[in-house]
């Protein structure tokens, strides 16, 4: 059996995954068989795993920090928001269907035998196990069919590490304020406090950890200090989302979509010199980019109606007219052709009018494609004509199947036969339903050196190796947990347990 340890957090966005991610890392490199475990994320960044099951991407990451292959096991519920008031529930990493909060919340307890069943495979397989919570332990309202904080610390018999992030504010109260509202059994199970995001001397803080070791009766087993590491962040609370101004070099600007998902896909061009990725939701600030990325949506059709509601539509048709590249991954591949169509209810219901920079018409079904795969770009267009007769891979999650009415270059011809990729005329619009296509070595330097070569610049990188890179980041970041985190104590509260 394995040991566990529990990272919760008194707030989302407190630094959870990233310090799981840190301890699997560490675990990791002291010879420890290490998985991640988060029985229930809300995140519309996913992950489809080599079995074609789809998972929070946190957790994929985590497990590439701990050296493993990602599994459903270590994700069994993953909730997609569809709206305010709704998600697409996906259990084991099959789509169980779309739920009302209200009805997930009621119904939740019954998927507790599938939590425990991917928890027991992992116990059965692993020496230690980092658990991950979900937002706070302290929602009072959701304590009674709790099976991600406490609920799951209790299920797992799992020691828990509680996390505050000081950047925010108010850190002291927060987490004096997040054990006091638990039941005395559960405060009893926080064995360690962690002050998380500090800047600024350690020294001042000093006074108030003493203050709060002694009015909770916890031990703080660290404060860690705000480090820019290159993590794949999980959801809308990304601070790659706040990247809105415009810096040195190409100007690449993302369409921040209501339900954006999956805009880790642009990662790799955040780390190019002389390439500046920023995050447009508001009209005016679009401006005129070098090139302009639809990522992901959870809802391709809501999203459509905000981009013609709002103007954004008008602005990037307008760009699109001067030539201007568009390129649209996934549901941003649907966003650009003539007509959405929804006969069954999938989305929206109904048709609806696409944004007619492609020849082609997307219809929506229950069916869910979810799969790793490679293909060949059979023929080149515009930014990815120099990549003709080469390799890409990526990973699809879509519902929904787009046609090519005619006017479209077909580009990829994917392992299983299916095209994927179509272009333009031209080729200044491009679209594809491969997430991940720019982490192909390779392939999103070539586009920037087409970008660049347009303008009369020239690239100064370096070929770029995306899974040393990975390392060299997880490698900072244990790096990081050792140095902030008295590790003597966590090692002897994995040991003692609950």
């Amino acid at each position: 059996m394995a040991k566990a340890i529990m990272i919760q957090g008194t707030m989302s966005n407190s630094g959870k995954s990233f310090l799981t991610a840190g301890l699997c890392r560490v675990f990791w490199q002291d010879g420890y068989r290490t998985a991640p475990f988060k029985s229930q994320n809300m995140a519309l960044n996913s992950y489809i795993t080599s079995e074609g099951l789809e998972i929070g991407r946190a957790q994929a990451m985590q497990a590439e920090a701990a050296g493993i292959e990602p599994t459903a096991d270590m994700n069994p519920i993953l909730l997609k928001p569809t709206s305010n008031v709704g998600s697409q529930v996906i259990v084991n990493g099959e789509v169980r269907g779309n739920m009302a909060a209200m009805d997930y919340y009621k119904r939740k307890k019954e998927l507790i035998p599938d939590v425990m069943a991917a928890y027991q495979r992992l116990d059965e397989a692993y020496d230690i196990i980092v658990i991950e919570g979900a937002g706070s332990p302290a929602e009072i309202n959701l304590h009674e069919n709790d099976i991600v904080n406490m609920g799951m610390a209790k299920m797992a018999g799992a020691p828990v590490l509680l996390v505050g992030d000081i950047d925010r504010g108010g850190v002291f109260a927060a987490l004096y304020g997040t054990v006091k509202l638990l039941e005395e059994e559960e405060q009893a199970m926080i064995k360690g406090l962690v002050v998380n995001k500090f800047r600024g001397d350690v020294k001042i803080l000093e006074p108030g950890l003493e203050m709060i070791e002694e009015r909770t009766g916890i031990p703080v087993v660290g404060v860690v200090p705000m480090e820019r590491l290159d993590i794949d962040d999980e959801d809308s609370l990304s601070d790659r989302l706040l990247q809105t101004g415009r810096g040195e070099g190409l100007d690449l600007a993302v369409i921040h979509l209501p339900h954006i998902s999956n805009f880790t896909d642009f990662s790799a061009f955040e780390r190019m010199p002389g390439v500046s990725l920023r995050y447009v939701q508001k009209p005016g600030l679009l401006g005129d980019p070098d090139l302009i990325l639809l990522p992901g949506t959870k809802n391709t059709m809501d999203d459509m109606q905000w981009l013609r509601e709002s103007g954004m539509e008008a602005l990037i048709l307008r760009q699109a007219e001067k030539k201007t590249p568009v390129i649209g991954i996934c549901g941003g591949f649907q966003l650009l052709g003539r007509e959405l169509a929804d006969p069954d209810g999938v989305e929206h219901g109904g048709t609806m009018r696409g944004m007619g920079l492609l020849d082609t018409r997307t219809v929506f079904c229950s069916a869910k494609t979810r799969t790793r795969i490679t293909g060949v770009m059979e023929q080149g267009a515009g930014l990815w004509q120099d990549w003709k007769g080469r390799e890409v891979s990526g990973y699809e999650i879509h519902m929904g199947v787009t046609e090519n009415l005619g006017g479209c270059q077909e580009l990829i011809r994917l392992e299983d036969g299916r095209t994927d990729a179509l272009a333009n005329e031209d080729g200044s619009v491009l679209g594809s339903y491969l997430h991940g296509i720019f982490d192909t070595e390779g392939f999103a330097e070539s586009v920037v050196r087409r970008l660049m070569e347009a303008k009369g610049m020239e690239y100064g990188g370096e070929a770029f190796d995306l899974q040393a890179y990975k390392e060299q980041e997880y490698d900072k970041l244990a790096d990081l947990v050792r140095r902030s985190l008295d590790m003597k104590k966590i090692y002897e509260i994995l040991e003692a347990g609950i």
